[in-house]
């Protein structure tokens, strides 16, 4: 691997380089949202392709996990998965926190009483 040793000012720099690239984008996206239509054919195939992407990103971390999650066998990791969308479609109201927090335990349990 290479040291890389920076001073104290190069690392200023590079926060404030990092918080004007951010700033600079999101203040141009506040100046165009008032001229974007929502309903337009473009933000409706964005809109997909970006559900698209979640989608396939969560299904990668659930079929092939890297690091600690990948210690999990894949039938596990897919009644959490099961459990914890079951546990967010049960409800009137779209659950993201107690299904978030019963997977979590899930999970937690199998490691620490059924992972040897």
């Amino acid at each position: 691997m290479h040291d890389i040793h920076l001073s104290t000012w190069q690392l200023w720099v590079a926060l404030l380089s990092a918080c004007i690239g951010t700033y600079f984008c999101r203040s141009v996206g506040v100046i165009l949202s008032g001229r974007v239509d929502q309903n337009s054919e473009f933000f409706i195939w964005l809109t997909s392709v970006t559900y698209a992407m979640v989608a396939a990103m969560t299904v990668r971390m659930i079929v092939l996990p890297v690091g600690l999650l990948a210690t999990i066998p894949l039938y596990i990791r897919i009644i959490v998965c099961v459990i914890t969308v079951a546990v967010m479609m049960s409800g009137a109201k779209r659950r993201l926190g107690p299904a978030l927090l019963i997977g979590i335990v899930c999970m937690m349990s199998y490691v620490n009483y059924f992972d040897s």
